[in-house]
């Protein structure tokens, strides 16, 4: 495992900590104690994965998270201690990729470090042309690209994620459940409203794209791309 590590968090014990525990797991580990370093050192260091604390001076963990996004898709996984209000809708809309809570077991986080890294690294390892074409998009997986009228739309690799299996089985209906297994992995320890925002982002990003198709919600069972005859 080479994969780097960016720990940001204003408690000294838990930076300390998990630089020594994830060291050993063969990562390399920069630590940083509150938001701006953070960011700082997310654009030096250049991590694979963002362990990120909510509750921070100078810039709270979704500020950094805010900022992160608008540079770069690269995993965050958003820290709370437990009893803390925590919005998780909020950190979803963020563009946030999982959430543990303090006090945390070291071996459920590492296996969640690995399965968000795991699901991340094969966004980028498609050798085959896997794209999607219809009325004013393509969506590619091999290039990992939204079009949309021939033009690259930034867009986070687990929406891409879910359109594309949406629109490459068109006008067929998956419940959430179904679309956490099939876009998120069975190893994915979220919950239903993680589609539901994600859904959301996408309706944003594809509004008045095209009348020949759409992302739509079948109340009371899921969502399908519909294509219109």
């Amino acid at each position: 495992m080479d994969a780097k590590l960016l720990v940001v968090d204003d408690d000294p014990n838990i930076c300390e900590l998990l630089r020594l525990y994830f060291e050993k797991e063969g990562y390399k580990v920069l630590t940083a104690s509150d938001g701006a370093e953070g960011i700082s050192h997310f654009k030096t260091f250049e991590p694979d994965l963002v362990l990120l604390d909510v509750m921070m001076p100078k810039k709270d963990g979704w500020q950094v998270c805010r900022e992160i996004r608008e540079i770069s898709t690269k995993p965050v996984i958003m820290i709370t201690a437990k009893g803390e209000v925590f919005d998780k809708v909020l950190g979803l809309e963020l563009g946030a990729d999982d959430f543990v809570v303090k006090p945390f077991d070291m071996k459920e986080l590492s296996a969640r470090i690995k399965a968000v890294l795991r699901r991340y690294n094969s966004h980028h390892t498609q050798g085959d042309d896997e794209t999607v074409r219809f009325d004013n998009i393509e969506i590619s997986k091999d290039k990992y690209e939204l079009k949309i009228k021939g033009k690259a739309v930034d867009i986070p690799p687990k929406e891409l994620d879910l359109l594309y299996f949406l629109a490459s089985n068109c006008n067929r209906v998956f419940t959430r459940d179904q679309l956490l297994d099939k876009v998120w992995g069975f190893d994915y320890l979220g919950d239903s409203r993680t589609v539901d925002v994600h859904v959301k982002r996408l309706r944003e990003k594809l509004e008045g794209v095209s009348d020949k198709w759409h992302l739509k919600t079948v109340w009371g069972v899921g969502y399908k791309f519909e294509v219109l005859s």
